[in-house]
């Protein structure tokens, strides 16, 4: 008599089925961190006078060195600075990012590089 061993995933939430990831889960979360790079660098590559103001100023800000980086969790964005920024780029934050309303900052944060992908 022969016995097949039925691999059969743990219940969704669990460390168990944490830590049941393949590498070809991984190699799909790589390919679609690529795509997105691709994606945003092709965008900030391109001036064809269709970026916002949001956008200009995030760039504007990271071209300065700034080192602000956002974090999104559960469609809340909140922004994380672990390092200090160069004066340049303290000066603009402040200058032109800080004194947004906070619907339009909230713009300029979505489009700092996130904490949340490699």
């Amino acid at each position: 008599m022969t016995t097949s061993k039925i691999s059969t995933p743990p219940e969704s939430g669990t460390d168990d089925a944490r830590s049941f990831d393949t590498q070809r889960a991984e190699a799909d979360r790589q390919r679609a961190s690529d795509a997105a790079q691709r994606n945003a660098d092709s965008t900030l590559d391109r001036d064809c006078g269709t970026e916002t103001q949001s956008l200009k100023l995030a760039k504007q800000y990271l071209s300065l060195g700034g080192r602000r980086r956002s974090k999104i969790d559960d469609n809340i964005t909140t922004v994380r600075q672990w390092e200090k920024d160069p004066p340049a780029a303290e000066r603009f934050w402040q200058e032109r990012v800080e004194t947004l309303s906070k619907e339009n900052r909230k713009q300029v944060e979505d489009f700092l590089p996130t904490i949340n992908t490699p």
